[in-house]
């Protein structure tokens, strides 16, 4: 049974097509999104409304003062792959989350990691001269907090560095990856219109209601749009300069997606088609036919 993995940026209509495959495929799709984890969290993350009587897994499966890691995700995603094949179905990967579907896919080995301390009182700067000492080598980036705290106390409960961390490009299940892209200048246009619509949709109410459980915890801060709006909030900056942050945040996040997908994982890119999607979703289903075709 072959495994389709939908990726890109966001944005681009992952969910869209994955719906449609589903259909066509006899599917059932796992989230492969960090974000949509998480109930209540719905507008800012871009949750699917209509499932369309699609099965959907690893949706609303956390309350957000909850932990959730790689290693969990690796575990809940691969019992999912294999109870879907059980039912002799096509199990459907969909997200932006590279690491998640990584780890899920490939031969990637984790150790189950526990949260040692939350380190607010230390800065970022801080945090990552903390981190450059025991990993001189590290890529992470010096305001990725959440990867840099991660990266501490995997020091702390393994004794070496995350960087060292046993990782392969074997990949262990029998997949097709699919990428959506479009041009650059729709793609930012498409994400602008989209933070608009999410505003029109609820946003600023969805992120006050958070803000008032006052819960600051992973599920909410890594997410684009609630951190932005907590400010707005507090009266640091104003809701246009909180809107503009998130549009600006949101196209950085598409663009470094791309650089990722590209770099990590062999896929198949198809550029979108917003007048008639109908034509993309058939390019990719004669594309995935003649793979399914060429094993028989």
């Amino acid at each position: 049974m072959k495994i389709i993995c939908i990726v890109g940026p966001t944005g681009v209509g992952k969910t869209k097509l994955s719906i449609e495959l589903a259909k066509i495929y006899n599917g059932e799709i796992i989230n492969a999104d960090s974000t949509q984890i998480y109930k209540e969290l719905d507008i800012a993350t871009a949750k699917i409304k209509d499932k369309e009587n699609i099965i959907h897994h690893l949706i609303d499966i956390k309350a957000i003062n909850e932990d959730y890691t790689v290693f969990d995700y690796q575990k809940d995603a691969r019992k999912c792959i294999e109870e879907i094949i059980e039912k002799n179905k096509t199990p459907i990967i969909v997200g932006g989350t590279g690491l998640y579907i990584k780890a899920c896919l490939f031969d990637y080995k984790f150790n189950q990691e526990i949260k040692t301390n939350n380190y607010d009182d230390l800065t970022n700067e801080q945090l990552y001269n903390e981190l450059i000492k025991i990993d001189p080598k590290t890529e992470i980036h010096i305001n990725n907090r959440n990867r840099v705290i991660r990266a501490l106390d995997y020091y702390k409960q393994n004794n070496q560095p995350i960087s060292e961390k046993e990782k392969t490009d074997n990949l262990l299940y029998d997949t097709i990856f699919i990428g959506l892209t479009t041009n650059r200048e729709l793609l930012y246009e498409k994400i602008n219109n989209r933070v608009e619509e999410m505003f029109n949709e609820g946003l600023l109410e969805e992120a006050l209601y958070i803000y008032k459980k006052n819960i600051k915890s992973k599920a909410v801060m890594t997410p684009i749009g609630y951190k932005e709006l907590f400010d707005y909030f507090e009266n640091k900056i104003s809701l246009d300069e909180a809107k503009e942050l998130i549009k600006q945040r949101s196209r950085k996040y598409a663009k470094r997606q791309y650089t990722w997908f590209n770099h990590q994982i062999k896929t198949n890119w198809f550029e979108v088609d917003y007048n008639n999607f109908n034509n993309t979703v058939e390019e990719i289903n004669q594309f995935i036919g003649g793979i399914l075709w060429h094993h028989i």
